[in-house]
């Protein structure tokens, strides 16, 4: 079975955002279609191309964002595939969340004075920025890394 491919659009020059959503969307399916993909994967990939292809110009952006993200989503699931710098982009907000809010509020406690809450944030996007670049290194160590970033 073949992924399928986007549709030509003639529409697709008056909307700036469309067509840079667009654009991007048409690299992430070349990277896809480099890589050893399941007959499985594919079929549910193809809806989501369907989707895109079936938009409106008004619904094309958002269109595209969602169908991308899930795609992203049932690659990675399935065959572990992760565009770069994936994990980076994933751990940031983690680490700044579960790492770094909890470090600020015992700087807080520990100092008597909660304006030391904020230093913990960067120290969390550090630790989080090092986690995922670890995960990602990994995933480039194993063929797992797709050759687009998004």
């Amino acid at each position: 079975m073949e992924l399928k491919s986007t549709a030509p659009r003639a529409d697709i020059g008056q909307n700036k955002k469309a067509y840079k959503s667009f654009s991007q969307f048409m690299g992430f399916l070349d990277a896809l279609k480099q890589q050893d993909l399941t007959d499985e994967v594919i079929e549910k990939l193809n809806p989501e191309i369907d989707k895109i292809n079936e938009a409106p110009l008004k619904k094309l952006n958002t269109q595209i964002k969602r169908s991308q993200l899930k795609m992203l989503q049932i690659v990675e699931k399935e065959q572990k595939l992760v565009p770069k710098n994936y994990y980076t982009k994933t751990w940031m907000p983690l680490g700044m969340s579960a790492f770094g809010i909890p470090l600020g509020v015992a700087f807080g406690f520990a100092f008597d004075n909660m304006a030391f809450l904020g230093i913990g944030l960067p120290i969390g996007l550090c630790i989080g920025m090092l986690v995922g670049a670890q995960m990602d290194k990994k995933a480039e160590k194993e063929g797992r890394q797709m050759n687009i970033e998004m």
